[in-house]
């Protein structure tokens, strides 16, 4: 039985993700600043699944909570899930926003690696998950905090794997980078090439998810169109911007609503 530490656990793909694995027989520690929805998860899921109520914006009370949870074992896996997005113009953007995004994108992940992958070093085991986007890979209007960030966890994942393994540590990790889903957070998002670029479901992705996890698989970009933009990106730029206007990424965002 493996110790999974997930944050964002109480909706999305951390709730489903939990689910998976406490069907697998590990034990599930969900961080979540939803208390109530927490609960109904642990009600849900039963004793394999802990819920742990916590900020991810409160760096002192996230310090001491992540601590704690370390001081009862080794953690296996460390799934950074959790994520918040701002959907407006640039020039609308208000102070404290970007802070906040940066905070639960990027921030986070950092304070809560450092806390948890000693005892995988000591263990001589562990996974470090890092659920990005593929926003991360190419930017469009009107997310500039969020796409920002999720370049930041992109760059996170491939740093920390280089250090890890110029240090010979045997810890992985794995990045996952998605297009929309339909877990509410992009409410009102639309895609214009369905066919190329559909809007996922939450249950596909989570599938997909899990089985990357489980197979050790270093990166997952879903769907797999999305792999283009490694060659796309060897166009002059002139020629790389008209064809994400044409595929529509750059006014995905216009009906933005969230949740």
């Amino acid at each position: 039985m493996k110790t999974i530490v997930i944050t964002g656990a109480a909706s999305g793909l951390g709730r489903g993700l939990a689910a998976r694995f406490v069907a697998d027989g590990d034990r599930v520690v969900g961080m979540d600043r939803d208390h109530e929805a927490l609960q109904a998860v642990a009600a849900e899921l039963g004793d394999r699944f802990t819920p742990v109520t916590c900020d991810l914006l409160d760096t002192a009370a996230l310090r001491t909570t992540a601590e704690a949870i370390a001081a009862e074992g080794p953690v296996d896996m460390l799934i950074h899930n959790a994520g918040i997005v701002t959907g407006k113009p640039f020039t609308e953007i208000e102070d404290g926003e970007v802070e906040r995004v940066f905070g639960v994108n990027v921030f986070a992940p950092f304070l809560l690696t450092r806390i948890f992958l000693p005892g995988m070093i000591r263990a001589g085991r562990g996974h470090v998950v890092t659920i990005a986007s593929a926003g991360g890979l190419v930017a469009t209007a009107r997310m500039a905090p969020y796409a920002s960030s999720k370049f930041a966890a992109v760059g996170f994942d491939e740093a920390l794997r280089y250090d890890l393994q110029r240090a010979g540590h045997p810890v992985k990790t794995t990045v996952v980078c998605p297009f929309y889903i339909n877990t509410g957070m992009f409410d009102g998002v639309k895609t214009r090439v369905p066919w190329l670029l559909p809007i996922l479901k939450p249950e596909y992705a989570v599938g997909r998810i899990h089985r990357a996890i489980r197979k050790g698989r270093r990166r997952l970009i879903m769907p797999r169109f999305v792999y283009a933009v490694y060659l796309v990106r060897l166009l002059p730029v002139p020629v790389f911007d008209a064809l994400v206007r044409w595929l529509g990424i750059t006014s995905s965002m216009d009906e933005f609503r969230g949740r």
